[in-house]
């Protein structure tokens, strides 16, 4: 047995390791499988990945404290930007073409430094919480299994399956009674925030509370009024380098872009997505700064590459957030996918320029290097037509001429 898919299967892995490594933030989840596992005669350390979404430091150090649980707090943003964000956007990476993918994106990153810290403390298990209805099962399970690890893996809530109600009731009676039953389950990071379960269960019936957004708000105070209500985004090379013509990280360009856009109530999403076994959840989602960036890119790269091109990659860029959708990040076919997209990115270049309205984020101004795009359509006629129309043609011979008109 290499999978944890059950409480009874974490007893036994408890029972035959000396050290479990266990990916924790601080929520129901989480908390309940560290109260599972201080039943057992085991070394637990819990590892906090901050993904961008800011970490309460001190509320997961009340909680490991309340186990006796060494925790570790990793700040995982510049990894999440440069091996998965940046690649997201130049493939464009939006689940049926419908909206920006989010976990699909963070779940190797978070794998990533749980198989770090387990080979450095030499930990004989890492656990996750994630149950069947949610895809971040087979992401992280496939994340885990493709880098070889040798120890035991998985989630307790695969085939044991708790209600909230139940993990509330006895974290209270364990003196942890800050936890309430909640009516939406959520999943943050820089790139995307995304809401499931409780009210939005039915995909027939549901509503959205206006207040469960943080980026998607109208507020003329974050807005950019005093600029015209515009904003300009460039990019170098395929990589987001500024914001009107002001250089930032991309952390820093993430966030601002998150906050501006957002304040224009623009990037909110709705879509159903499917489990492993084809059944469709709904979630919502608001992603402001990779709505704005991946518009941005696709423009430019339009500007610079010619049709048949954008075509074909339009092909690949599905097949790569599809491999990225079913936890294969990192497969063969995955990465000849990124191949061929890296392979497209030198020359998108250039700065794109959009009206911000309520609700609307309009391109006014497209200006890409090596670009394709005719600045002067009425001129170019005339040149084309002239130097296409030069031509010579043969002599006709009076036999030709009589030949004809009879």
């Amino acid at each position: 047995m290499k999978r944890i898919r059950s409480i009874d299967d974490l007893k036994t892995v408890a029972s035959t390791t000396n050290h479990i490594l266990t990916l924790f933030s601080g929520g129901l989840d989480s908390t309940y499988l560290l109260e599972i596992l201080s039943k057992y005669p085991v070394k637990i350390t819990a590892l906090a990945v901050d993904m961008g979404d800011g970490i309460e430091k001190e509320q997961l150090e009340t909680i490991t404290s309340h186990y006796g649980v060494d925790l570790i707090i990793v700040d995982a943003q510049q990894r999440f930007v440069d091996t998965a964000i940046i690649p997201a956007i130049q493939a464009q990476a939006k689940y049926l073409n419908m909206y920006p993918v989010s976990s699909s994106l963070s779940r190797p990153v978070i794998a990533s430094y749980a198989l770090e810290y387990a080979e450095k403390l030499n930990c004989g298990a890492i656990v996750h919480t994630a149950n069947q209805s949610q895809n971040s099962l087979r992401r992280l399970n496939g994340s885990i299994k493709s880098s070889g690890f040798n120890g035991y893996y998985g989630t307790p809530y695969e085939y044991s399956a708790i209600t909230r109600e139940q993990k509330t009731k006895v974290l209270a009676l364990s003196g942890l009674s800050e936890f309430k039953e909640r009516n939406i389950s959520g999943d943050s990071n820089l790139w995307c925030r995304k809401y499931e379960s409780g009210v939005l269960d039915n995909p027939e019936n549901f509503t959205v509370p206006e207040d469960l957004f943080q980026w998607f708000a109208y507020n003329k105070s974050k807005q950019v009024e005093h600029l015209n209500d515009q904003i300009s985004i460039s990019f170098k090379a395929g990589v987001p380098t500024a914001i009107n013509y002001i250089p930032m990280t991309l952390i820093e360009l993430i966030s601002h872009l998150n906050i501006v856009i957002g304040a224009y109530q623009v990037g909110r999403y709705v879509g159903l997505e499917h489990l492993d076994e084809g059944e469709k959840v709904l979630e919502v989602r608001e992603a402001p700064a990779a709505t704005a960036l991946m518009d941005t890119y696709k423009y430019l790269e339009t500007a610079v590459h010619d049709a048949e091109l954008m075509r074909e990659k339009n092909i690949l860029e599905q097949i790569w957030t599809r491999e990225a959708v079913e936890g294969k990040w990192g497969s063969p076919l995955h990465g000849a996918a990124r191949q061929f997209i890296r392979s497209t990115t030198e020359k998108v270049t250039g700065t794109v320029t959009f009206y911000l309205r309520q609700g609307e984020m309009f391109p006014k101004s497209i200006m890409a290097t090596d670009s394709l795009y005719l600045t002067d359509r009425d001129a170019w006629e005339v040149d084309v037509a002239k130097s296409r129309g030069m031509r010579e043609l043969p002599p006709v011979t009076p036999q030709q001429i009589l030949e004809n008109v009879a």
